[in-house]
C-alpha cells in the first residue's frame, strides 16, 4: 500500500487510554507502519523476570536487558514481540509483567538502549505511527504530529477490564487504583517522565469510542501534512 501520510505521528499517554488499538487502526488507515514502544519495555521486563533479577535493582536490570535480544514488528496488522527468539506477544500483557514494567522502564540504561532501537525502526519507515509515553518529548521530538491521548482513570479502568474480561466492580476499582499508581510512577520518574510535549495536541477519549478517536487522529494527520484525501 502506498502511504497517504508521510512522516511520524507520536501517540503518547497513560496506560488504558486505548493507545495501541487507536495507533494500529490509524496506521492502517494512513498506510503507515506502526510501532508499540510499550511492548518493547514489556519485552525487556520479561527478560528481567526470566533472569530472576529484581525489577527494582537498576544495575541488575540494565545488565539483563543489555544481553537480551528484543524484537518488535512494525506491521499494523500483525503483532510480533520476541525475546531471544521466543514469542512473548501474549505474555507481555499479563499481570506479572504489568506490575514490574514501570520499574524496569524507569532504568536509564534500558531507556537509552530501547530508544536507540526505536529510532532505528522509525528511520526505516517513510510513514509511521509510534505510541508510548515519551515519544513526542524524547524519542521523536521533531515528529510531524504529536498527540497526547488521555482519559479519566475510571474510563481507562473500564476499558482495561473489558480487555481482560473482568466484570466484578471491586476488581474494576482495583484496576483504577493501579492505573493511578502507574500514572504517578511514570510521571514522577527522573528519566523521560510521562507528560505531553509542549506542541502536542491533547485528545481526551473519555467520551469517545475507539472509532471516534481514530477519526480524530487521521484528521489531524492529514491536516498536518496536507495528505491525499
Amino acid at each position: 500500500m502506498t502511504p497517504d501520510f508521510r512522516g511520524q505521528i507520536t501517540l503518547d499517554g497513560p496506560s488504558g487510554t486505548g493507545k495501541s488499538s487507536v495507533a494500529r487502526a490509524a496506521a492502517t488507515r494512513l498506510g503507515a507502519a506502526y510501532l508499540d514502544t510499550g511492548a518493547m519495555y514489556r519485552a525487556a521486563t520479561v527478560a528481567v523476570l526470566d533472569a530472576g533479577a529484581d525489577p527494582e535493582d537498576a544495575a541488575a536490570v540494565a545488565t539483563v536487558v543489555a544481553a537480551a535480544r528484543i524484537e518488535v514488528g512494525t506491521a499494523a496488522d500483525t503483532e510480533v514481540v520476541r525475546v531471544d527468539g521466543v514469542d512473548v506477544a501474549v505474555r507481555i500483557r499479563g499481570a506479572e509483567v504489568t506490575r514490574a514494567v514501570s520499574a524496569v522502564s524507569a532504568v536509564p540504561a534500558v531507556r537509552r538502549r530501547l530508544v536507540d532501537q526505536q529510532r532505528a525502526l522509525v528511520a526505516a519507515a517513510d510513514a509511521v505511527v509510534v505510541e508510548g509515553r515519551d515519544i513526542g518529548t524524547v524519542v521523536l521530538p521533531d515528529a510531524t504530529l504529536k498527540i497526547y491521548l488521555t482519559a479519566a482513570p475510571e474510563a481507562r479502568a473500564q476499558r482495561r477490564a473489558a480487555q481482560l474480561g473482568i466484570s466484578d466492580p471491586a476488581e474494576v476499582a482495583a484496576l483504577a487504583v493501579d492505573l493511578r499508581r502507574r500514572d504517578q510512577y511514570d510521571s514522577s520518574r527522573a528519566d523521560s517522565p510521562l507528560r505531553p510535549a509542549a506542541d502536542a495536541v491533547i485528545v481526551d477519549s473519555t467520551e469517545l469510542d475507539r472509532e471516534g478517536v481514530v477519526d480524530r487522529v487521521v484528521e489531524l494527520a492529514r491536516s498536518a501534512v496536507g495528505a491525499r484525501p
